[in-house]
């Protein structure tokens, strides 16, 4: 009866671990360039997408069905940190497309509890998108100065009062 459903949530369940793993990809390279505050924006972001997971995988076993846990995609080698911020608002852009597709598709087959975890996952993957954005605002506004003031910030050694 759920089957549709089922199929929707497990494509949900590949994009989020695809998105976990393309984050901590993008978490040690920042953290490795000094970039900690970035490296900290990717790993807060990874451990919501695992808490997408596991919602859309609690809804997938609700409705008598298995979790398939292989990502969409491999992860993308990319060390430059603002076509990592690119990258990511993509990524968080194409979520927000399909999970709102998805949670119409879930509404149309009569199944609202799976609608309801995909507009949960919408407004969690447009604040992600949001963020990222501005990052890469940010970098296109005050170019290469942002990023060195960024890594100052973040670093333990930091002057004092430049935190």
């Amino acid at each position: 009866m759920y089957k549709k459903s089922i199929e929707l949530l497990n494509k949900a369940v590949a994009d989020e671990l695809y998105a976990v793993h393309q984050y901590m990809y993008f978490h040690f390279h920042c953290e490795d360039q000094g970039y900690d505050l970035l490296a900290g924006l990717f790993i807060r972001t990874a451990i919501e997408e695992m808490g997408h997971i596991e919602r859309c995988a609690e809804r997938i076993i609700f409705l008598n069905g298995d979790v398939e846990m292989v990502a969409a995609e491999e992860v993308k080698k990319e060390q430059d940190v603002k076509k990592m911020l690119e990258q990511a608002r993509q990524m968080e852009a194409n979520s927000v497309k399909d999970y709102n597709v998805w949670a119409n598709e879930c509404s149309a087959g009569n199944d609202a509890g799976s609608r309801q975890v995909f507009e949960g996952l919408v407004a969690d993957e447009e604040r992600h998108y949001s963020q990222y954005d501005d990052e890469v605002q940010k970098i296109e506004k005050f170019g290469e100065s942002y990023l060195a003031l960024q890594s100052m910030q973040g670093s333990p050694g930091a002057a004092p009062g430049v935190e």
